[in-house]
């Protein structure tokens, strides 16, 4: 209650005055794409929306398409389609005459074609929508058991007085999932994007629920306020070396002020931190440990093409008695971390670092990461390989409209984290939640790289492949390489020395292929075939898979298990 309570707190004591606001469009690969591509086509920065910090306001995407429509740039039919789309998506604040639906459903259903029943006055607006994802599929490492996931729930958003807005998602989950994934949650002791879950009729499946929701309202003009329990990713590539959605969602306050050429967000999350060696299930009688991440993120515009940012965050949550508890310094939504950190005498975890994008030219963008856990420049600067030389990095580009080709996207990236880095010495210092990492799913200790090719060929339907290349570092038995972020950083194996991909080396390619097709609004069926290649001299990390799937989805995203 301690915790939670410190949460309203800051919550109530900003929240001031409120004026008109919009919810969030959920997180959604697929989705998001459709919107960040049109800034790149367009060869310049629109001022509704700040690419680097996802998730998106529904109000603020409706005017940025509106935008960039009336700049010209959405001539395809294709895009016209998306356009269309992402417009009858948020109807409320598009208000298209195009959302009407010719034939509702016994008068009160899909009387907009994006809700299974809305109603909107000045007083309250509500949009309610099921949620269902079923499929199945054959994987070549499982014998006897085929692949099938079975998920169904509700979600619902709205606004009260057109002032406090509202969302929450409900589902309820059973799957078969592929081996590797299961080889990864044996791992790990956790279900990864999941939090808590059982076993599915004493079988191989896994049985959980999926829980997210929030209020959220303009403080001012130019400030957003967020409270509720959800998951954000921050970056512009497909992997972010900051903040990703990879992790289950969590408890969070989220401020964000959006002004001018500038954005700032101020997010802290109360994360579950998990005892070293835990491999998932309940704490009996007394709950999971807990402990906190504090964020700040601020960046500029700089001209029509260049963002930049930087940004700070922490991990902590230990006191003297080694049990979690909040620290109300870091809630300072203007102050350094470190700065604190110092202060206190503290051993909490910060990390900073900054990114970029530049729309290079019409259809081209690059971006990239840089996030730094601790170094010194001496040691840098020596090549000694000092284990505490921790950082990552990232650096992509993304072509739309490739060579030519109307709706052809595509994007290179490579993604690159030393040993040891997002680890620390304490169970409440760890870059990580619910035994997952914050950051990228492999958590340290390896080089990636990453294509992707999108296509779009008519309205409806959309092609994607994927070859992801890893090279990273396992552990063997009582051993800490530097990979797993949950390892207490002083059982390490040695000062110097240390390489990227040390230890039992692991090389992964990872290649798919989707073809998602468009029935009606949020209503899809996607094919999808998984090719999965792991070589290492340790048994344990020498595999191989083939994984073919057929699902229905309606108002959900893909589940992507991209490692």
């Amino acid at each position: 209650m301690r915790r939670k309570s410190a949460f309203l707190w800051l919550f109530l004591h900003v929240s001031g005055f409120v004026l008109a606001q919009s919810s969030y469009i959920p997180l959604n690969e697929d989705y998001y794409q459709r919107i960040d591509r049109y800034e790149i086509k367009a060869g310049k920065i629109y001022p509704q929306i700040f690419t680097g910090i996802k998730q998106y306001k529904r109000s603020d995407v409706v005017a940025f398409i509106d935008s960039v429509n009336a700049d010209g740039h959405l001539s395809s039919k294709s895009d016209q389609f998306n356009t269309a789309y992402i417009r009858n998506d948020s109807w409320e604040w598009s208000q298209t005459a195009d959302a009407d639906s010719k034939k509702p459903i016994l008068k009160h259903f899909y009387k907009k074609k994006a809700d299974f029943y809305s109603d909107s006055n000045q007083d309250f607006d509500v949009h309610i929508n099921p949620i269902l994802y079923a499929g199945a599929g054959m994987d070549s490492r499982l014998s006897d058991d085929q692949l099938f996931i079975n998920t169904r729930g509700v979600e619902v958003r709205g606004m009260v007085d057109g002032k406090v807005g509202f969302y929450t998602y409900l589902t309820e989950n059973q799957m078969i999932m592929p081996e590797y994934v299961n080889d990864e949650r044996r791992r790990i002791g956790a279900i990864p994007h999941e939090g808590f879950w059982k076993t599915f009729k004493e079988g191989p499946g896994v049985d959980f629920l999926q829980a997210r929701g929030y209020i959220t309202f303009e403080a001012t003009k130019n400030i957003n306020l967020q409270f509720g329990h959800d998951r954000f990713f921050i970056g512009n590539g497909h992997r972010s070396m900051i903040l990703s959605d990879y992790a289950p969602p969590g408890l969070f306050f989220k401020g964000n002020v959006k002004v001018w050429k500038l954005n700032y967000l101020f997010l802290i999350n109360r994360y579950t931190a998990e005892p070293r060696g835990n491999a998932g299930g309940s704490f009996g009688n007394v709950g999971y440990p807990e402990k906190f991440v504090a964020l700040h993120h601020f960046s500029i515009n700089i001209g029509k093409k260049l963002n930049v940012g930087v940004f700070e965050s922490v991990v902590f949550g230990a006191d003297s008695l080694n049990q979690g508890q909040f620290d109300f310094a870091y809630a300072n939504p203007i102050i350094f971390y470190r700065a604190i950190e110092h202060q206190t005498g503290s051993r909490d975890n910060v990390l900073l670092g900054a990114d970029f994008k530049y729309n290079a030219f019409k259809g081209v963008q690059l971006y990239g990461q840089l996030t730094l856990d601790e170094f010194l420049l001496d040691n840098v600067r020596a090549g000694n390989g000092w284990w505490a030389n921790k950082f990552a990095m990232q650096a992509g580009l993304k072509y739309v409209d490739a060579f030519g080709v109307s709706n052809l996207d595509l994007q290179g990236e490579v993604n690159s984290v030393r040993p040891f880095t997002y680890s620390h010495n304490s169970k409440y210092g760890s870059y990580s939640h619910f035994r997952q990492p914050l950051a990228h799913p492999m958590g340290a200790n390896f080089q990636e790289a990453v294509g992707i090719i999108r296509y779009q060929p008519i309205p409806k339907l959309m092609l994607t492949g994927k070859v992801i290349v890893i090279k990273t570092g396992r552990d063997g038995t009582g051993e800490n390489w530097g990979g797993n972020i949950l390892k207490d950083n002083t059982t390490r194996e040695q000062d110097f020395n240390n390489i990227i991909a040390q230890g039992i080396q692991q090389d992964i390619m990872y290649g798919s292929f989707t073809g998602s097709w468009m029935l009606k609004h949020n209503l899809f069926i996607d094919a999808m075939l998984i090719t999965r290649d792991s070589k290492s001299a340790d048994p344990l990390y020498q595999n191989n898979s083939t994984i073919t799937t057929l699902s229905l989805r309606w108002n959900i995203a893909q589940r992507h298990y991209e490692f």
